[in-house]
Formats: C-alpha cells, sequence, structure tokens
C-alpha cells in the first residue's frame, strides 16, 4: 500500500489542483492511516487497527479500482475494448 499510494504522486491524468487530483487526497490518506494502523497495533489497540486497514482496503483498492473502469479511463479501454 505505502509503495502504491507513494507512486501515485507521478500520475498527473487528472489534474484539479495544479498537477493533483482526487486521486492525491486518498494517497495522502492512506499513508496517514498505515501510520496510524500500525501505532494501533503497536499500542495493542488491535481493534482500532483492523478498522483502520479494513477501511483502508476498501477505499483504496475497491472503491479506487471502480473508479479505473469509469468510461474513457485507461482501463476502461484496455478492458472493455478487448472483449
Amino acid at each position: 500500500m505505502t509503495v502504491v499510494s507513494l507512486s501515485s504522486f507521478f500520475i498527473y491524468e487528472l489534474k484539479i489542483w495544479g498537477n493533483y487530483g482526487p486521486i492525491h487526497l486518498l494517497s495522502i490518506w492512506v499513508l496517514i492511516s498505515l501510520i496510524g494502523g500500525i501505532y494501533f497495533a503497536k499500542i495493542g489497540k488491535i481493534q482500532w487497527h483492523k478498522w483502520t486497514m479494513t477501511l483502508i482496503y476498501f477505499l483504496a483498492l475497491i472503491l479506487i479500482g471502480i473508479f479505473t473502469l469509469l468510461p474513457e479511463r485507461l482501463m476502461d479501454k484496455i478492458l472493455f475494448n478487448l472483449l
């Protein structure tokens, strides 16, 4: 998750604020949440750690995965033009 979040800062396809877009806000949130999740595990708040990691999984992988399939996006063209 760390590598994926950091690599998203080299994506400039959807520019809303200068060279940055909503994906960059999500990446910042993921990085902060990863730090928080590790912190919760270290201090023994396993339920908070579990909740944080589950939320990261849902938002960063599932939700963004769905957004990559929107019409006119690269993955939409790759996947659905081949079928």
